[in-house]
């Protein structure tokens, strides 16, 4: 018959388990899911079996049969890069811990067996941690909390890779634009530069302006390589972030950037709505949180680290007397002379307070960083905007003009040759200004949403959780 102690120990272990938390289906993608498709309206997929492997594969064939877009690339890097499913095996493995947490500590069960000279002793204990039991649920609240953390990193860790192919996508179909303008201007340069050289055999054009011919062509090969060599680049770089290789390489990118919006957009609450929606807020207000927790726990424990309650069961059996049973307990627990928890309480406090703290800053950051992101967007909108309308139409005109000059022999070759190096500039001028505004509509989405690098490139409240993990709260 067992010891009324084992039954309670065993009664109160039951007790615990009912709150115990268990293994998700998922492991708590869904919340991930959900983030990802309400704040950019993608979808993902946390690959772990064959099936899901080739169902991925097959998104990934059907959107990379047509020309890609950003929307496109962005689509297929979720479903097909490596390191962001990484992260989600992070996440599945920050369940563990919700579930590690969430279980009462296992009773430790000992024998004991003595005997000589034909007596014998036999003794059976089992031990409990009071103290873990009394503060399961506690403890188990703040790994929930921990674990939300854990989701919404999972969620920013999306949004950041997003973000950095939209980035790609735009830099490598600029790039691309560039490389078709410089190399029709090259083809120009160099019939130009041949016509130089040519007038400048019969006498019709001095050394100097054979001269300028021959360097705008040289210059203009050189932009052309450079260009090349930036295209190779960008590509290489968007086909990394979507996970692409071998047969996936020879994805097709549209010749240029899309046309710009009609109008831009007017964002008056754009403070509010960062604050309300950035993931790096959300984890940080979290960790504030589990610190409160952990703070009440361990002002609550902070005499008693220790507290283990043992059932002992004894049989002394001896020769020359019969054999008798004993039980009893044994409680073990740390006086309190050297270290009455104050140096725990005050670790805990501090690293609440430099949370709070770097909340507080993070939030002023984000409403700063919100006001520049909308000011560059719509800088860069009438910037790129001002080149469609006025600059590009203006260099048509004149290039109109000069060819009819030109027609009636009222300007030379010369003269039209450079023109066209002007109108060329302009091009080039729009193309780098179209770029910049769709990056920083890129910069805008992220400035509200998060999925951008903190200042500094270190995510505060990561370190603030590894600073004060659950197993130093006691």
């Amino acid at each position: 018959m067992a010891h009324p102690f084992a039954r309670g120990l065993l009664a109160f272990a039951t007790f615990g388990l009912s709150g115990c938390a268990a293994f998700s289906p998922d492991s708590g993608m869904t919340t991930v899911a959900d983030l990802t498709s309400r704040t950019i309206n993608k979808d993902v997929a946390f690959v772990r079996t064959g099936e899901g492997a080739d169902a991925v594969n097959e998104g990934v064939r059907r959107l990379l049969s047509r020309t890609l877009s950003a929307d496109a690339a962005v689509q297929i890097a979720l479903l097909n890069n490596k390191g962001l499913q990484a992260a989600y095996n992070e996440l599945a493995l920050a369940e563990t811990d919700l579930v590690e947490q969430s279980l009462p500590p296992n009773p430790v069960f000992s024998v004991l067996r003595i005997s000589g000279n034909g007596a014998s002793e036999v003794e059976r204990q089992v031990v409990g941690d009071i103290l873990a039991l009394a503060t399961l649920p506690f403890r188990s609240d703040i790994a929930r909390d921990r674990f939300r953390q854990a989701q919404l990193r999972a969620a920013l860790a999306t949004l950041r890779l997003a973000t950095d192919v939209r980035r790609a996508y735009v830099r490598a179909v600029a790039a691309n634009e560039m490389v078709a303008l410089l190399t029709d201007a090259k083809s120009t340069a160099e019939s130009t530069a041949q016509l130089a050289v040519k007038l400048g055999e019969t006498g019709s054009i001095n050394k100097l302006d054979q001269a300028r011919e021959q360097v705008f062509y040289a210059e203009t090969t050189a932009d052309l390589a450079t260009a090349r060599q930036a295209a190779t680049s960008a590509r290489e770089r968007l086909a990394r972030l979507m996970g692409l290789w071998d047969d996936g390489l020879d994805f097709r990118l549209p010749n240029a950037l899309p046309p710009l919006p009609r109008r831009p957009l007017a964002l008056p609450s754009i403070e509010t709505d960062a604050v309300a929606h950035r993931i790096d807020l959300q984890i940080a207000r979290l960790e504030l949180t589990a610190l409160a927790k952990s703070l009440n726990l361990t002002e609550a424990t902070r005499f008693v680290t220790l507290l283990d309650l043992a059932g002992i069961s004894r049989r002394t059996q001896d020769p020359e007397g019969a054999p008798f049973r004993e039980r009893g307990f044994d409680v073990q627990f740390q006086i309190p002379i050297f270290d009455g928890g104050e140096v725990r309480v005050r670790q805990v406090t501090e690293t609440y307070n430099l949370a709070f703290n770097r909340l507080t800053e993070r939030a002023v950051n984000v409403r700063s960083e919100a006001r520049d992101a909308y000011r560059a967007y719509r800088s860069t909108y009438d910037i790129a905007s001002h080149y469609q309308r006025e600059i590009l139409p203006l260099r048509k005109i004149i290039t109109e003009e000069m060819q009819l000059r030109f027609s009636s022999m009222q300007v030379d070759i010369f003269a039209l040759l450079t023109e066209a190096r002007q109108r060329l500039a302009s091009l080039r001028g729009a193309i780098d200004a179209k770029q910049k505004f769709f990056l920083a509509q890129s910069e805008l989405q992220t400035a509200v949403n998060g999925g951008g690098l903190p200042a500094g490139g270190t995510d505060n409240s990561t370190t603030i959780a590894a600073a004060a993990s659950a197993d130093g709260v006691h």
